[in-house]
This record gives C-alpha cells, sequence and structure tokens, in this order.
C-alpha cells in the first residue's frame, strides 16, 4: 500500500441503519415464505401435510443431516486446498472455522457478508483482502462449476426436460468460466469501470484478485476442487431423493438431484438473502411438474430447506464465535 492511500484491507463497520435494513430484509423474506407455505398448506389441508410430516422420525432427519454435513465437510477441505494453494500459512482446523463461520452470513443480501472470512484472515495473517479476495471468486466458481455439471448430468440420466435445466447450466458453467480466467475478469472489471466510470475502488480490487488466481489453475487442483465439489453437491441432491422416497414420492436419484440444484441456483439468481423464495418456488413448481401431489411438495421442500440452509446457518452462528475468538487472539 503507497503512502496515503486510505486503509481499505478491513471492511468499514456497517452502518446502524444499513445494518437495520437488512435484518428488516432478511426477517421480511422469511416471514413471506413461511406464509406461503402456512397458507398453501392450510388450503390443502393440515392434516394430509401433517401425515407427510410424520413418515419422518428421528434417524431419518438424522441421515439428512449427516448428509449435508457430508457436503459442508468437502467444501470446507477445498477451501483448505484453495488456501493453502494461495500461500496462507493457516492450518487446517482455522481454515475449516473460517468457513464455516461464514455460514452465519448466508442469509444476508447476495451473500456478501461472508466477507468476514477475509476479515478474520487478516487479522490472523496480516494478508489484506486484495490478496485474499480470490479465495472467495474460486470457491463460487467451483461451487459454480459442480452445480453445472450436475445439472447437465442429472438431465442426460433422467428424464427431465432439457430446456428446462440446460440454460441455468449454461449460465453457471459460463460464470465459473469468467471467474477462473484471470485476463479475462481483469479486462471485464476493466471495461465495466471505462463504461460506467463508477466503482473504481471496487473493479481495482477485482483487477488485483484476478491476478492471483493463475495459483488455482494447476490441474490437478482443479481436478480435486471439481471433484470434492461434485461429491458434497451429489450428497445433497442424494438426501433430496432420500426425503422424497421416504415421503411416498421417489422421482429417482437424478431428478431429485436436478430440483434441488436447479432449485438451489434458481434461488442464488434472484439475489435474495440465502435464496429465500426464489429456491422454495422453484422446487415447489417443479414437484408438481413432476405428479408429486402439493400436499408432499409442501413438507418436502421445507424439510429440505430446514436440513440445508438453515442447517448450515445454525452451523455458521455455533462457529461464528470460534473464528471471531481466534481471529483476534491473532491480532494481537
Amino acid at each position: 500500500m503507497t503512502h496515503g492511500t486510505p486503509d481499505i484491507t478491513t471492511p468499514p463497520p456497517a452502518r446502524p441503519i444499513a445494518r437495520w435494513r437488512d435484518l428488516a430484509l432478511m426477517a421480511g423474506l422469511v416471514v413471506l415464505v413461511a406464509a406461503g407455505l402456512i397458507s398453501a398448506a392450510a388450503a390443502t389441508g393440515w392434516e394430509q401435510t401433517m401425515t407427510q410430516l410424520s413418515r419422518l422420525g428421528m434417524l431419518q432427519i438424522a441421515a439428512l443431516l449427516g448428509l449435508s454435513c457430508v457436503n459442508y465437510g468437502l467444501r470446507g477441505l477445498r477451501w483448505h486446498l484453495f488456501a493453502r494453494r494461495l500461500g496462507l500459512p493457516t492450518s487446517l482446523a482455522r481454515n475449516l472455522t473460517h468457513f464455516w463461520g461464514g455460514f452465519a452470513m448466508v442469509v444476508t443480501p447476495g451473500r456478501v457478508g461472508e466477507v468476514i472470512r477475509m476479515r478474520w484472515i487478516k487479522r490472523e495473517t496480516g494478508w489484506n483482502v486484495e490478496r485474499t479476495a480470490p479465495l472467495v471468486l474460486i470457491d463460487r466458481a467451483s461451487d459454480l462449476v459442480a452445480m453445472g455439471l450436475l445439472l447437465g448430468l442429472s438431465v442426460a440420466l433422467s428424464s427431465a426436460s432439457v430446456a428446462m435445466a440446460l440454460p441455468v447450466a449454461m449460465l453457471a458453467l459460463i460464470g465459473a468460466f469468467v471467474v477462473t480466467r484471470p485476463q479475462l475478469l481483469s479486462g471485464l472489471a476493466s471495461g465495466v469501470y471505462r463504461v460506467t466510470g463508477r466503482f473504481a475502488r471496487l473493479m481495482g480490487r477485482l483487477r488485483a484478485a484476478a491476478r492471483s488466481l493463475g495459483r488455482f489453475s494447476h490441474p490437478w487442483v482443479l481436478l480435486a476442487a471439481t471433484g470434492l465439489g461434485l461429491i458434497g453437491w451429489l450428497s445433497e441432491g442424494w438426501a433430496f431423493h432420500l426425503l422424497m422416497g421416504w415421503m411416498g414420492h421417489d422421482i429417482g436419484l437424478w431428478k431429485a438431484t436436478l430440483i434441488f440444484v436447479f432449485s438451489t441456483l434458481a434461488g442464488g439468481l434472484t439475489g435474495a438473502p440465502g435464496g429465500l423464495g426464489g429456491a422454495e418456488g422453484a422446487m415447489v413448481a417443479l414437484l408438481l411438474v413432476e405428479g408429486v401431489p402439493i400436499e408432499t411438495a409442501l413438507p418436502a421442500t421445507a424439510v429440505i430447506r430446514v436440513t440445508t440452509l438453515w442447517f448450515a446457518i445454525a452451523i455458521g452462528f455455533t462457529t461464528f464465535p470460534i473464528a471471531e475468538r481466534n481471529s483476534l487472539k491473532g491480532s494481537q
């Protein structure tokens, strides 16, 4: 950093008004989604909905949560792989704590709250945002690659409509391609600034991050990262497949995986915190298209979202104080 340049390594604390606005938005979305599901369940008959939920016991719920743990564990290992490849002097335990602690911020608008991971790393290692931003970019890109490949594979191995899933799969893979091409990403950042004349600091950070992405281009790194992501996200698809079978409507592994991954990506495209609303709506709609009755589609959607999204948030809130405490010790 040159003399006289403002310190931008640590994100400034959110203003109280902005923080309350984000919390209000999140709470409003949660209430709307819950109200929509409850209203639909009431319209179709509480008795039928409760009958479906009664099919699930503690063992089934434990299995769903266990498969979610497989996903979060493998993706945490991938984060560690990227951190070591970037050259961060952090241990496996610290990297996993950073990754899981960031789940507490999943429900922030656009998931921008996950930059808390970079703040923890800054405190512990002294690395600024420009040096650690590639971690977030490559992590997102790896998820897009894995989910895009799973969508394509699910279409090929199921009788689902190609027109429904392939456009989303292509968008995911294109986004991943752009993020993992340093020159292309840097050129896009420069182009955005030239066209708009705005976002100079953000585009500058993006160009700086792009220069570090070359560290992750080694074939073995990409292969290992893709494999961890594929197995992780497939475990969630398998969980949804098991859930549908337990509720008496087995739609097959690959169709269940397609619906889960497609709905997750569709929710993310809305920009809503955690994909709230968009993911649930897409999942219910796709289940109805497959002939699953509404009294099963609604509770199935609610259960899988609780055992994936909300379970991840619970892990995040459990791990967050540990990561915060460790980072404060590292900064002393």
